[in-house]
């Protein structure tokens, strides 16, 4: 091999290692925006008790939407017992999106199944 080879070859090696030693900022952790999630509710839920609403318990950031989908064959509704949401029925295919505006834990209910229960905790 001519020296000038060798020199190419030992730039790119060099040039080669320098970029996948060099911390990659994919490994520091990404800021946290609003997001979203999706609740399903699958088909049979009203015989399901904590496994009737697909995550449970789901955990959102502040200002995260979650979107509550029917996915059964029959009317079911999603209802934060303390009042703050209320999808209404809905029925097969349907889907209710809230917005999460503060943090804390929600529990709720499908009012119509009641042993069909869920829990929101927002950080």
């Amino acid at each position: 091999m001519t020296f000038r080879k060798i020199l190419i070859v030992a730039v790119l090696a060099t040039a080669g290692c320098s970029s996948s030693s060099s911390p990659s900022s994919s490994s520091a952790p990404a800021a946290t925006t609003t997001t979203s999630a999706t609740v399903s509710i699958p088909s049979g839920a009203r015989s399901l008790t904590t496994t009737a609403f697909g995550a449970n318990p789901l955990v959102v950031t502040v200002g995260s939407t979650v979107t509550w989908t029917n996915n059964d064959s029959i009317a079911h509704d999603s209802v934060a017992d303390a009042g703050m949401w209320n999808s209404g029925i809905l029925g097969p295919g349907q889907s209710f999106p809230f917005k999460f505006t503060t943090a804390g834990t929600f529990t709720y209910k499908c009012t119509i199944h009641p042993n069909m229960v869920g829990t929101v905790t927002v950080q």
